[in-house]
Formats: structure tokens, C-alpha cells, sequence
């Protein structure tokens, strides 16, 4: 079936409460190379809760909210992060996820959020069908530099848009918008493993998580380190989907962190033992500590992994 929606019209109105409400929320808005718009959330100001919440939801394509509620586990964090997306795979995998890469000599990023819909550089979106033809567009970046001008272009060239209507959005991981938005994947991580098992996306209708929310880092790889660490050892995500129960309660099986050959140790230091290369990490230590699958056709629940105090308490502390 395809979609009748654009992901980019729900999130632009986002894009513009940020701009028209800079100074309330703690962010700079400024003129990019090739006349695009950059939005600082993090590199030379302080950015703020609401504004790591405002971008977080234009991550998700704008079909999906994130809120911070008190944590009763106040040893861990006093607060977590829920997420909930009204489609799951399109606001997920289509938006979300950070998988664009872009680099241009001493610049690296893997752009996220509803870009991706309309450059098509990804497989993904010949599996779930759907593209987007905005004439006006938005890029996540978790960076502590900006972007220079032949990514600009790039993404301009890439989109066949004009530069002057592509936003950027920079969010470092020691900010608090960089922490909020990077937890706010705890839902994205597990259907983004789904997809790397193999199981048909199409047998997800609804999802939904939470994880906890980790004190800002020093520095950029120890917020990263954090980030992770509360989505591999305290994120927590139901799904309601379709299928047989035996191949759903494999899944439950099979989906969370513990289920990879890197478990066991916080992010940075693994990170660090493969002298910091992202992409030599076992890819299936990227999904939430606990994953709950409700099954749609005979009601049952399947559930698998556990919530690792220890080592948030060892990332965190």
C-alpha cells in the first residue's frame, strides 16, 4: 500500500518552531554555506530539554512524540525518555534512522531524520516502498563542528533541491539535545534489527519504548558512550505485531542487546578496543536491553533480554 503522507510536510512545522523560537529554547539560527540554514542545538550554545524533544520528533518524521517522565529507579537516572510512533517502520526506519553517510575530507556524519525520504541514497527505501518529494527538507547531524560547504551541496545535489531550503539541525552527543535525541532511538534500534534478521517489516503495527536518561558527558565520545550504553542496557520496547507465536517468541529471543558477542562492557569501552572504529562493533549490540513482542493475532506475549543495572551505573557514574 502506499503511503499518502510526507513525512517532511509533518516535520518542516517542527524545523520552524525552532527557528522562530530560538532564543526561548536556547538554540542559534544561522546562514550556512550555499545560503542553507543551520540550526546549533549543542556546539557553541546550550540548546535545552524542549528543544532536544522538538528535534527528536522531527528525527522521527513527525509521526512520532517523545516525552522525559520521572524514573522510579532514581539510581539509575531520575527520569527516562518514552517514545511512540503512530508508523513504526516508515517513521523509523524512513526518518529515524542515522543512515546517510556523509563525509567530505576531515567531516563525517551519518545524516538522520526526513532528508533521507527524498535523496533515496538507502536499499531501505525499496523495502518499504516510500519516497518523499518535498521541495523543502531537514537533516540531523550528531556533530561538533559544522558542516562545510561540499556536504552542502552534496545533500542540495543529492535531493535536486535548493540549498537555501535544507536545514540543518547539529546535535553533539555531550549536549542536551544530543543526549535526548540519541536516546529517542530506542525504538528505531529494534525495528532497524528486525530488519538486519530479516523478518518481514510488514508484520509491525505498533511500537513503542523507553529508556533512561543519561547525565551529560564531558565530551563527545563519552556522550556517545552514555547514549548507547541507556538504550543497550536500560532501553525497553514493546511491539504489537503480526505472526505465528512460535516465530514471534524467537524474535523476542533474538532482539535484544545480550544477544550479541559485545555485550557486557559500556559502549566506550568497546568503542575504544576496536581502536575507535564504529563499524567493526558487532552489529546486534544495537538494540534495547528488553524487548516485549505482543502477538496481534492470538493475543500472547513474548519477551527477552533484562535491564542492566550495573553497567548503566558504571556509564553513568
Amino acid at each position: 500500500m502506499k503511503k499518502k503522507i510526507s513525512i517532511n510536510h509533518l516535520a518542516n512545522p517542527l524545523v520552524e518552531i525552532l527557528i522562530k523560537e530560538k532564543d526561548r529554547l536556547g538554540i542559534e539560527v544561522l546562514k550556512g554555506p550555499k545560503d542553507c540554514t543551520i540550526i546549533d542545538a549543542g556546539i557553541n550554545v546550550n540548546g535545552s530539554v524542549e528543544a532536544g524533544l522538538i528535534i527528536s520528533k522531527i528525527c522521527l518524521g513527525g509521526l512520532g512524540d517523545v516525552n522525559i517522565n520521572p524514573n522510579n529507579k532514581t539510581s539509575l537516572s531520575p527520569f527516562h525518555l518514552n517514545v511512540y510512533a503512530s508508523d513504526p517502520v516508515l517513521s523509523c526506519l524512513g526518518s529515524q534512522y542515522a543512515g546517510w553517510s556523509l563525509s567530505s575530507k576531515d567531516f563525517f556524519s551519518l545524516g538522520s531524520g526526513p532528508v533521507r525520504s527524498i535523496a533515496q541514497k538507502e536499499v531501505i527505501f525499496e523495502e518499504i516502498k516510500y519516497k518523499d518529494k518535498s521541495k523543502k527538507t531537514s537533516v540531523v547531524l550528531e556533530v561538533d563542528k559544522f558542516p562545510p560547504e561540499e556536504i552542502v551541496k552534496k545533500i542540495s545535489t543529492d535531493c535536486n533541491l535548493d540549498c537555501a531550503n535544507i536545514t540543518f539541525i547539529l546535535t553533539p552527543t555531550n549536549s542536551i539535545c544530543g543526549n535526548i535525541q540519541v536516546v529517542a532511538r530506542v525504538l528505531e534500534v529494534a525495528i532497524h534489527k528486525i530488519h538486519e534478521l530479516k523478518f518481514p517489516l510488514n508484520q509491525i503495527v505498533h511500537g513503542l519504548g523507553f529508556a533512561p536518561l543519561p547525565p551529560i558527558a564531558k565530551d563527545f565520545v563519552n556522550g556517545m558512550g552514555r547514549t548507547n550504553d541507556s538504550i543497550i542496557y536500560g532501553g525497553v520496547v514493546q511491539l504489537m505485531m503480526r505472526g505465528s507465536d512460535e516465530e514471534l517468541n524467537q524474535l523476542s529471543k533474538k532482539l535484544p542487546s545480550n544477544s550479541s558477542k559485545d555485550y557486557g562492557k559500556p559502549f566506550k569501552e568497546i568503542f575504544e578496543s576496536y581502536n575507535m572504529d564504529f563499524y567493526k562493533i558487532d552489529g546486534s549490540l544495537f538494540s534495547p536491553a528488553i524487548v516485549i513482542i505482543n502477538s496481534l493475532d492470538s493475543g500472547k506475549t513474548f519477551r527477552g533480554g533484562h535491564v542492566n543495572e550495573e553497567l548503566i551505573k558504571k556509564s553513568f557514574f
